[in-house]
């Protein structure tokens, strides 16, 4: 695809937050929640580890009057819902348990099937944040008459000289969760707590400890909730009780190399699993829904400076007015890269990076950032 900017002078672009919006010129972390005596009551989303319980424990420390919420999404909850349950025992607080099943699989797993069934590369982590852990559990805690939610993500909330809210880094920067987080509007970042955001790991499980709660050295899941054995494409002939449909790999130059086993089985970068000989390491470089195919190539194929995102949000103003300079990340364990920015249009941006970067994909979220600060991001398209 021929991709141009659509700005003619990187150089003249802005660079950083203080120069978007007014505003943004001071950057300052003091917490409402110590200043503001009548944040006092809470709604905690519990999972049932260690840095939820933790992020209870310390709030109800600050003299804020807490209840635990478990959301029920799918039918591998039980055992978390189990731990939360124990854990808002341990702490002494309220615990409800939320079905929020029906909502989970229209707005979550409905979106992610049909997104690697599109050959794209979706983050349901980003649209359950979104749709369910700010949405519709930030309506549960106000119907209970809650004065915030607070969870258990790696994170700052801060505020600008002008009093907009802002997403920030978490201190500790191996444990940051501020990527999956940047689609926070200005009255879901009003309503939150985040009591982690200045920890790290080690001493979140340490607290726990010195508490005497039990998940204090529970291990950390690092596959998607609803898919624990990792096997997306299974759980996509499962859902939707068809089998994947095979199509071809092909080279860059149109030849045929043979059968796959269906585009929701791959993804963009991908080297292993793809059964072919060639004479060089093959990775995946396209997926052609329209045709089913799929493209593999070199590794230097991969590398890309350019692309365009949708269904944005930004957080230290409404809109771009100029091109910006920042670093980009175009997915959860990327380091970000400097960049320019621009707006395209009321909901896209286009970004182009400085240097190549690899794999730019499809349906993965691209979050900007000011420093320490979150601008915004969408989804790569």
């Amino acid at each position: 695809m021929d991709i141009r900017p659509v700005f003619s002078e990187p150089q003249a672009a802005s660079s950083g937050t203080s120069q978007l919006c007014s505003g943004a010129d001071i950057l300052r972390h003091a917490d409402d929640i110590e200043q503001d005596p009548q944040l006092r009551s809470a709604l905690v989303a519990m999972s049932g580890g260690v840095d939820s319980t933790v992020a209870a424990l310390l709030a109800s420390r600050e003299g804020i009057d807490c209840a635990g919420a478990m959301m029920r999404l799918h039918a591998q909850s039980a055992k978390a819902e189990s731990d939360a349950q124990e854990a808002c025992g341990q702490l002494g607080i309220p615990y409800y348990t939320l079905d929020y099943t029906e909502a989970f699989s229209k707005l979550v797993i409905l979106p992610f099937v049909t997104a690697y069934r599109e050959g794209r590369t979706p983050n349901p982590c980003v649209d359950c944040n979104r749709s369910l852990k700010f949405g519709l559990l930030i309506e549960k805690a106000r119907e209970l008459g809650k004065d915030l939610l607070i969870t258990g993500h790696y994170a700052r909330v801060a505020r600008d000289s002008n009093g907009r809210f802002l997403l920030k880094k978490a201190a500790d920067a191996s444990k940051d969760q501020s990527y999956v987080l940047y689609s926070l509007t200005q009255e879901q970042l009003a309503y939150i707590h985040f009591p982690l955001g200045e920890l790290s790991k080690q001493e979140v499980r340490r607290l726990a400890a010195d508490a005497g709660l039990d998940n204090a050295l529970k291990r950390e899941s690092q596959d998607i909730c609803f898919i624990p054995g990792g096997d997306y494409a299974g759980f996509i002939s499962e859902y939707t009780g068809e089998a994947a449909r095979k199509g071809r790999f092909v080279d860059e130059d149109g030849n045929d190399l043979g059968e796959h086993r269906g585009i929701g089985c791959y993804t963009i970068g991908q080297r292993h699993g793809l059964g072919l000989a060639m004479p060089y390491p093959p990775y995946v470089i396209n997926i052609r829904p329209d045709d089913g195919r799929i493209v593999v190539g070199r590794s230097e194929s991969l590398l890309s400076k350019a692309f365009y995102m949708r269904d944005i949000n930004l957080i230290p103003c409404d809109k771009l007015d100029s091109p910006i300079r920042a670093r980009v990340k175009i997915r959860y364990k990327h380091s970000g890269q400097p960049a320019t920015v621009a707006q395209t249009g009321e909901d896209t941006l286009f970004v182009e990076f400085d240097e190549p970067q690899r794999a730019i994909t499809k349906g993965q979220a691209a979050v900007i950032y000011d420093g320490e600060t979150v601008v915004g991001g969408g989804t790569i398209v």
